[in-house]
């Protein structure tokens, strides 16, 4: 039921946020539960034009599952596996390296790596393995392989790893251009008994916004984000998106913020849970715009839209998130990314244009203390004056105009 408020105030708010005052929770809800979706969409619009112009980006990269076994059991997850199970694996150096490889070859420039949390604190058999190659922990076997990739192929990795010290984030950050953990949601409440996160002790909330605020302070660019549909409410959503918002304000280091849709996957608890519905998905994309800084980057995965992914421009988006033209998406392997040539046509008939841009963003590039110096050089074999990636004859991240690039330390 919406609550009742007076004649003009959902406009006043609309033409509040427009003008660069950034909605609180309390005015988001009212948005939330009164605005019409049209007017939404409409001043999200206008806020994307201000703050990020007519480009939207993506990224060009290879999907790394460096390994599925994990001690968290979320009830909408397909990509963590047990010991035994079909599909539970970690990946070997020579694994690795052979994938990144074919995305280099591919014309990727970005090596996405991701992994589940801590399954050596659960699983002997993961505390074999990694004996088996040196180490004690998976993350620091994910360093070694980021390191790996980034040393013998020239892509820039972006490592999603779950939880992290900041010693371990420190690391990544001398051979990651960026790195990634999904808020999901502030609410202890979804830990409960058969909620969605029960059973998961990596998704705590206060645990989670530790790491991201421990990567502000380290000035890691950093991606994160909320997922939808799971069981939250609409004031839990836009809770979390301010939670982002002032870690951001305070540190300056979030470099994108996703907004993805829950979709059913048979096999996991939430196998009959409905999947969030495509309108509640663009009134929040748009609340998310009317919530963040105008300039802010903020994307939603193409894939997990089907064929309406081109309305997502509406909602004020301004990035699709990274594109695989070599591997699947093994987070949702039964939502195919939709092809390059697709993502351009769709943003052209929006009247924008689509630029490929690197793991990290063209204006993080730019901001002192957040590209660690060995990652300099490698920024630089592969982006353009603006910052974006460089296409054309030097599209290849190890092309022979760029041997030098991989080479470098």
């Amino acid at each position: 039921m919406s609550t009742a408020i007076q004649p003009g105030h959902v406009e006043t708010l609309l033409a509040q946020a427009e003008a660069g005052s950034p909605l609180s929770v309390a005015d988001g809800l009212l948005l939330a539960e009164n605005a019409a979706t049209p007017a939404l969409l409409c001043s999200a619009g206008t806020i994307r034009a201000r703050g990020k112009g007519t480009v939207v980006s993506y990224s060009r990269k290879v999907f790394i599952p460096l390994t599925t076994l994990c001690r968290d059991y979320c009830g909408y997850c397909t990509f963590r596996k047990d010991p035994g199970e079909p599909g539970a694996h970690f990946m070997l150096p020579d694994e690795v390296l052979a994938q990144a490889e074919a995305g280099r070859k591919a014309g990727c420039k970005e090596a996405l790596l991701s992994l589940g949390d801590q399954p050596e604190a659960v699983f002997p058999e993961a505390r074999d393995f990694l004996r088996r190659q040196g180490f004690s922990r998976t993350l620091d076997y994910l360093a070694a392989m980021c390191e790996l990739v980034l040393d013998r192929t020239g892509l820039l990795p972006h490592a999603n790893p779950g939880l992290m010290p900041p010693g371990d984030l420190a690391r990544l950050k001398a051979s990651n251009a960026s790195v990634g953990l999904m808020l999901e949601n502030v609410s202890p409440r979804l830990m409960r008994n058969g909620m969605a996160h029960w059973r998961a002790p990596d998704k705590v909330p206060a645990l989670r916004l530790r790491t991201i605020e421990d990567a502000g302070r380290m000035q890691i660019p950093f991606t994160s984000g909320i997922l939808i549909g799971i069981g939250e409410t609409v004031a839990e959503r836009l809770e979390s998106l301010a939670a982002l918002r002032a870690i951001h304000e305070h540190y300056g280091h979030i470099q994108e913020v996703i907004v993805q849709n829950f979709r059913a996957k048979p096999g996991t608890r939430m196998a009959n849970h409905a999947d969030a519905e495509f309108e509640d998905l663009l009134r929040t994309l748009a609340l998310a715009r009317l919530m963040l800084p105008a300039e802010m980057n903020l994307q939603a995965p193409p894939n997990l839209s089907y064929s309406e992914f081109p309305r997502l421009l509406e909602a004020g988006i301004n990035d699709w998130g990274g594109i695989s033209p070599v591997t699947l998406d093994f987070i949702n392997p039964e939502a195919a990314w939709p092809q390059i040539s697709t993502l351009e046509t769709a943003t052209s008939a929006a009247g924008l244009e689509l630029r490929e841009r690197l793991a990290i963003y063209p204006e993080f590039i730019k901001k002192q203390g957040f590209v660690h110096p060995r990652m300099t050089v490698r920024i630089d074999c592969l982006r353009d004056a603006q910052g974006y990636a460089r296409v054309g004859d030097q599209q290849h991240a190890g092309n022979t105009s760029n041997v030098h690039c991989v080479h470098s330390c």
